[in-house]
């Protein structure tokens, strides 16, 4: 008994929490003559690394700040049929990191656009890439203040290194030229070395009404789409379909 003990507190003591919780069980079997020593060793190390490897993926979507967890499982497809699902798979094989494509989602609000990019981002995460979200109206208030606190090339750096950043919502308002000319800056410092992920419910045509200037969003889509794959998504409003079924569930009580 003083040796199981002694067992136990050895496990606790180097971080083994998931072998514990098996470790009776297995200590059961080979009692038996069910499995052997050695079998249930290994199979006791292989659940631990297991638990580790999924604790480490876990951390990874932690820190990668997703508005929500959802993957391609959870995208109703069905509702959008003019997305294509064997390529959203595809996707979702994260092959894209190593050419360095970007990704661009382009469709009306309420089409699925985060969702998709989202779990794109959650698909890198879990494979252990860095991976970081944000909207695109936070990323502008992040940089314009990093400039006036005369701290921007670390935040610049910040953001740059991401083997995938995603950024949310562009087009939702106009920016003035200084947010112009960071997210240039940004997007040109990550040009042909990561991943960039964009959604935007504004045709690329308007982009120049976005940055006040079509010399400068010529610039930022010139490198956003040399690499790239551009998802255009023309359906209906998830939003607008939860509101109706809302509203057939009201009229029928």
């Amino acid at each position: 008994m003083a040796t199981y003990a002694k067992l136990l507190n050895g496990l606790t003591d180097l971080g083994i929490h998931k072998m514990q919780e098996h470790l009776d069980y297995y200590i059961d079997l080979v009692n038996k003559g069910q499995k052997s020593f050695s079998d249930a060793l290994e199979e006791l190390i292989d659940i631990e690394k297991k638990n580790n490897q999924l604790r480490a993926e876990n951390a990874c979507v932690k820190t990668a700040n997703f508005p929500f967890i959802k993957t391609l499982d959870d995208f109703e497809f069905d509702f959008q049929p003019g997305i294509n699902r064997k390529e959203m798979l595809e996707l979702g094989n994260l092959g894209f990191i190593d050419r360095k494509e970007n990704i661009l989602f382009v469709g009306s609000s309420g089409v699925g656009k985060t969702h998709l990019a989202t779990a794109i981002g959650i698909a890198c995460a879990r494979a252990r890439y860095s991976t970081y979200f944000i909207s695109f109206e936070s990323l502008m208030t992040q940089l314009k203040k990093a400039l006036l606190e005369n701290r921007l090339e670390a935040r610049m750096k910040f953001f740059a290194k991401y083997k995938v950043l995603i950024i949310d919502e562009i087009g939702y308002m106009p920016i003035d030229t200084d947010s112009a000319n960071l997210f240039f800056q940004l997007i040109a410092k990550r040009y042909e070395k990561h991943c960039t992920l964009i959604t935007t419910n504004m045709p690329f045509s308007k982009w120049g009404e976005i940055f006040g200037s079509p010399t400068l969003a010529n610039a930022v889509l010139d490198r956003l789409l040399h690499h790239s794959q551009v998802i255009s998504i023309k359906g209906p409003s998830y939003r607008l379909k939860e509101k109706r079924a809302f509203m057939e569930t009201q009229a029928e009580e």
